[in-house]
């Protein structure tokens, strides 16, 4: 095959090293991937089955589970409530994107890995439900974000929006515990902070509005957020700025390495830029939506393709 990994500037080597590998294992993987350490594996959800029934239950998503030392595909939660992003909370607990269906409300749920035990953290802001929550990081606070785009609905296995596209803040802390911190987004999607925290990447995946469409007068960008910190131990978010327009297609996935660079999917792969926005290359996966780091040394990259896992072990490591 061609060659994987496509340089634009020089610096790209600075990322994948002398000996970077890729390879690629046959599996249904989507989105949501995470790599729990204790277990040298990475939980993901499947593509979304099509199905007849009018109300999309919630097994049309599964949790898979790719055990990296042996390559080995299992099922790892039947039913996930059409289950998207995931992380792990800073107790090493599975926080789950439930995108929710006609029935079934959306919400932000946390399982504890050892014993299966699920809750809600969050489903609805001052009583209005959420549209189908997508991606979630967690801060060192211990404080949940989210992006919240009406997907959902435009797939149509969620009611009409109630609220707007939205990205939310959640302490569970606090008695009113989920706030919006972003409103100006069309289609919020990937979000993930700068190894310091003192940046958020939010993407906006608006040129996306359905199945079979897209619109590149819409938003396919990503925007940079100065996270600034009060006097009470909060955060909020100053002025928005373009840091990277995404072509070909839409940003979906979206992470940060250890050096402060940013890696965001699109149609044709993973595409790597510089802390100031500058592309320095990429690395190809057609059909990839999302993606982690991971491995023992937090140098190997996990590629959702929805047919298959690509897997690419390089020099920069996950922040």
């Amino acid at each position: 095959m061609p060659d994987p990994f496509v340089a634009y500037a020089d610096e790209f080597h600075d990322v994948l090293g002398s000996n970077p590998t890729y390879e690629s294992i046959p599996a249904d993987a989507h989105e949501g991937p995470v790599y729990v350490r204790d277990w040298n594996a990475v939980l993901f959800t499947s593509v979304p089955e099509r199905t007849d029934v009018p109300a999309f239950g919630d097994r049309n998503v599964q949790i898979g589970r790719l055990d990296v030392a042996k390559r080995k595909l299992s099922v790892f939660r039947e039913a996930s409530n059409m289950g998207n992003g995931m992380t792990l909370d800073r107790e090493g607990r599975l926080l789950i994107c439930e995108q929710g269906s006609l029935t079934t409300p959306a919400r932000i749920s946390r399982l504890d890995l050892q014993t299966g035990a699920i809750e809600t953290v969050t489903d609805r802001w001052f009583g209005l439900p959420f549209n189908s929550p997508n991606d979630v990081v967690v801060k060192s606070d211990g404080t949940i974000w989210f992006t919240d785009p009406s997907y959902g609905a435009l797939q149509g296995f969620r009611p009409p929006a109630l609220s707007g596209d939205y990205v939310y803040r959640c302490d569970p802390r606090e008695k009113v515990s989920t706030a919006v911190v972003l409103d100006s987004f069309n289609k919020p999607n990937g979000l993930c902070f700068s190894p310091d925290e003192s940046i958020l990447y939010v993407n906006d995946s608006g040129a996306i509005q359905g199945p079979g469409t897209y619109y590149p007068a819409l938003p396919h960008h990503i925007k940079a957020f100065d996270v600034i910190v009060d006097g009470n131990g909060g955060a909020r978010l100053g002025p928005g700025r373009l840091f990277a327009t995404i072509t070909p297609g839409i940003p979906d996935g979206l992470k940060c390495d250890s050096a402060g660079r940013v890696y965001s999917s699109s149609f044709s792969g993973v595409q790597v830029f510089s802390p100031e926005g500058r592309i320095l290359g990429e690395i190809v996966a057609p059909g990839v939506a999302n993606f982690c780091f991971g491995g023992e040394r937090n140098d190997t990259l996990f590629l959702m393709c929805d047919s298959e896992i690509v897997i690419a072990r390089i020099a920069a490591t996950g922040a």
